[in-house]
């Protein structure tokens, strides 16, 4: 049985031959955590058992095939295979990429039948995922896929809030896919994440230019003007607090940023290039606009560094309390909601 208002958190592992292994058992060797949160690894007991070994960690794994084994206060390792799979460090393995999804697959569906609370994933590789069964261009359209709702890429941490118009889109076809609907959309999503998976009642939003300068009045790009001008005037008259295009060359030195609750990018590495300048350890990528809770952590697989005992968890651990600390909120959120037309039936 389930403690009161003990999150289960599911996690998928990732690339089996990056650091996904070791920042996961950095982050669960401190003991505290599980007082508040009961952790389930999607792998295997002897895979996870190798890494166990591999990285002289005192974690005491709990192995279940079946949710119902679950055991708070435990490391849960649910079994998605048997197999022996040969660890090879630093390389970029197809057949790794299998068991990546594996784990996320599984993790996924205990998400969506609500055996796990929140999902956290550690990185994949988005090359050796690819197969006629999986192609996606990582985790984020795969679960927008599999879970409802409007999916929006959204790097956080307490002071820098970064979501995208378009996420791992080729920048030759950036402003193509810029359209009245889309910004619309991703502005809503934005603006919702924000009153209920944050706790602000009338956030401030600010939406950065398609072109150097925002166009210079069209000497350099029509969009701004023809585009993301009119979509912004349209949506503030609807009452929501939104204000731009920002020039973004200028934007994060000068420190403007620090005077919205979040900032929305035309594109990836637009807002991510200084999000991760600003935060890289502490960021988190959280899948904002599903009806489920999904973070990871702001870096990838580091093969570089694999399985040397050099990675640094930090980012995955604050991906932890980020997922647990929205539940949280969305949970409370609910509550206000409910007992606000409670009252108005009256």
């Amino acid at each position: 049985m389930k403690k009161d208002a003990q999150i289960v958190v599911g996690i998928s592992v990732g690339d089996l031959n990056g650091i996904g292994s070791e920042i996961i058992l950095k982050t669960f060797e401190d003991n505290r955590i599980l007082d508040f949160c009961t952790p389930v690894i999607f792998a295997s007991a002897k895979t996870m058992n190798f890494f166990k070994s591999h990285f002289k960690s005192g974690i005491n794994f709990h192995n279940i095939n079946n949710i119902n084994q679950l055991a708070h206060g435990k490391v849960n390792v649910f079994n998605c295979w048997n197999e022996p799979v040969k660890i090879e460090f630093g390389k970029e393995d197809v057949k790794i990429g299998t068991y990546a999804i594996k784990s996320l697959k599984a993790a996924t569906n205990a998400l969506k039948n609500g055996e796990v609370d929140v999902l956290l994933t550690a990185p994949i590789n988005k090359f050796n995922i690819q197969s006629k069964e999986f192609k996606f261009p990582g985790h984020t359209d795969f679960l927008a896929q599999e879970l409802k709702g409007e999916s929006l890429m959204f790097m956080i941490t307490d002071d820098l809030r970064v979501g995208l118009l378009t996420d791992h889109v080729p920048v030759k076809d950036v402003v193509n896919h810029i359209t009245e609907a889309l910004i619309t959309k991703k502005i809503n999503t934005i603006h919702d994440s924000l009153v209920k998976d944050f706790k602000i009642s009338k956030p401030k939003i600010a939406v950065l230019g398609i072109n150097p300068h925002t166009g210079d009045n069209g000497v350099i790009g029509k969009e701004d003007d023809e585009v993301l001008r009119p979509t912004i005037k349209k949506i503030k008259e609807k009452g929501k607090l939104v204000f731009g295009p920002y020039a973004a060359d200028s934007f994060f030195g000068s420190n403007n940023f620090k005077n919205f609750d979040a900032i929305i990018a035309t594109y990836h590495d637009q807002g991510l290039i200084p999000f991760k300048t600003l935060s890289f350890g502490q960021g988190v990528n959280y899948t904002a606009g599903l009806t489920k809770v999904r973070t990871s952590p702001d870096h990838g697989t580091a093969y570089e560094i694999a399985g040397k005992g050099q990675a640094d968890e930090s980012s995955f651990k604050e991906a932890l309390f980020a997922a647990i600390q929205i539940h949280k909120n969305r949970i409370e959120y609910e509550q206000l909601t409910q007992n606000a037309l409670k009252k108005q039936q009256k």
